[in-house]
């Protein structure tokens, strides 16, 4: 997949998980963004974060839903780092994401051709879709070398409120780990 490069060399990244609140990865400008037409959903495994090979947690990605709309931050990644950056995501999202390219509306109506991580239907880590109360006690149970489940969805929970970025699902799974 060809990354959509700015004159400089930079490109947009778009994040909808953990990308929103810990990208870690050198940034020259964000912006909140948003993307038509998918959603975000925990219906990827995760065996290598937030979940061990045999007992996968449940992380985000975006599913095509034609009447949705995705919110979260595109961030700019200055040239010189592309390529570092582009290995450090290809290593981060291995479990299933592959690259996507998409366009973005941003702020002031900008419109951003943006680089995306997402784990299509299918991938060998792969969950789809639970009833919300099976999904939230997954996430509470779960955990691995990078912390617990809960704590993943609840920080995105958190950053996208900070944000004023609605999404029913994850404050519905949020609500559901809280009470457990």
């Amino acid at each position: 997949m060809t990354v959509p490069r700015q004159d400089d060399g930079s490109f947009w990244i778009f994040g909808y998980g953990s990308l929103i609140h810990r990208p870690d990865l050198p940034w020259v400008e964000r912006t909140v963004a948003r993307l038509d037409g998918w959603s975000r959903r925990f219906w990827q495994g995760s065996h290598d974060h937030r979940g061990l090979p045999h007992a996968p947690g449940r992380v985000v990605t975006l599913v095509r839903d034609g009447g949705a709309t995705c919110g979260g931050m595109a961030y700019r990644v200055p040239g010189p780092a592309a390529e570092q950056v582009l290995a450090a995501l290809d290593h981060r999202e291995k479990n299933g994401y592959d690259r996507h390219r998409v366009t973005l509306d941003a702020h002031l109506g900008r419109r951003l051709e943006a680089l995306v991580y997402l784990a299509p239907p299918g991938n060998p880590a792969w969950l789809g879709p639970a009833p919300p109360e099976v999904m939230a006690r997954h996430i509470h149970g779960s955990a691995g070398p990078s912390g617990h489940n809960r704590d993943y969805l609840l920080e995105l929970a958190d950053a996208l409120e900070a944000l004023g970025l609605p999404d029913d699902h994850v404050h519905d799974l949020a609500h559901r780990v809280r009470a457990l």
